[in-house]
């Protein structure tokens, strides 16, 4: 799953000008961007996004002029096997093919993104065709395919200092970020800078939000009262990470009193916990990296 988010945005903030849209068709071995992997190039010279995080990115930038002053859509190959890749820098192994088009009618058509950006924020994927030989773009058309899934999201039940930590990571990791909890002196602005602040009742939050298969829902207050209802409102949709903080013990106390609820036994089996790689953290902050590497895992895996 390519991480697009930063280009969508800029795709938004340079409309009307003239930009080509580079993107990993192909990828071999080690290849260190995934397929679907974006870089836009603004006409002045600004570029947003990766193709190989850094290696290829220069001769990219150079063809990308090239399009946007009139030259046709091209795929441009790197491999460890010619000389052109160790002279923009890709001698890491892997390989990967680039499709530079246009954003234009005859290349990745402007509205493209406005139709990605609506998919997503109505929660659902979308899909766009590309032809390699022509570099068009299109809903639905065969050829080249990137699919672009709706944002990952993570919703934090319980307003603690674990959570103060977490959502800090999940903010560098571009995982839209929900803190819940009905606990006013806990949830605060001055706590939670810059993150989305929910106090309703757990379930009602989470119900509210429907989380989807690149939500993850996680909770930290050690309240049962609190952390039941945000679970069980979870486990009631296809919530792609749900996890519960808390020891062994405690995790098998909630595992029966969510069953004396209702919870299915497969139901239950979705829960992690205690919730987080184990990493031996100590401290909030290293709970928060342990929480945030098994969340980030687990999208993976189902992506």
């Amino acid at each position: 799953m390519a991480d697009n988010d930063s280009v969508l945005a800029a795709a938004e903030a340079w409309r009307g000008a003239r930009m080509a849209l580079a993107t990993v068709v192909t990828t071999w071995g080690s290849a260190p961007r995934p397929r679907g992997s974006h870089l836009l190039v603004h006409e002045d010279g600004r570029f947003e996004g990766s193709v190989s995080g850094g290696c290829v990115e220069t001769d990219i930038l150079q063809t990308a002029a090239e399009v946007i002053a009139g030259a046709p859509a091209v795929v441009k190959d790197y491999g460890v096997a010619d000389a052109a890749a160790w002279e923009v820098g890709l001698p890491c192994g892997g390989q990967i093919a680039v499709l530079v088009q246009p954003v234009s009618a005859t290349g990745f058509p402007p509205e493209l993104f406005d139709a990605i950006r609506a998919a997503r924020a109505e929660g659902r994927p979308l899909e766009v065709g590309t032809d390699l030989a022509t570099g068009q773009s299109a809903i639905g058309a065969g050829g080249f395919v990137n699919r672009y899934d709706p944002p990952r999201r993570l919703l934090i039940v319980g307003a603690v200092q674990i959570a103060q930590a977490l959502a800090g990571l999940a903010r560098e990791l571009g995982i839209a970020t929900t803190v819940i909890d009905p606990r006013g002196r806990f949830l605060t602005a001055e706590r939670f800078p810059g993150v989305v602040l929910d106090d309703r009742w757990p379930d009602e939050a989470v119900t509210a939000r429907r989380p989807d298969p690149v939500t993850a829902v996680v909770t930290l207050s050690h309240d049962p009262k609190i952390d039941d209802a945000a679970l069980i409102a979870a486990l009631a949709h296809p919530t792609g990470y749900v996890a519960a903080l808390g020891s062994r013990r405690s995790h098998a106390a909630r595992l029966e009193r969510l069953a004396a609820a209702g919870v299915s036994p497969q139901d239950l089996a979705r829960i992690e916990g205690p919730a987080g790689l184990s990493i031996g953290a100590i401290g909030p902050s290293e709970i928060a990296l342990s929480i945030a590497a098994a969340m980030v895992k687990t999208f993976h895996a189902d992506a």
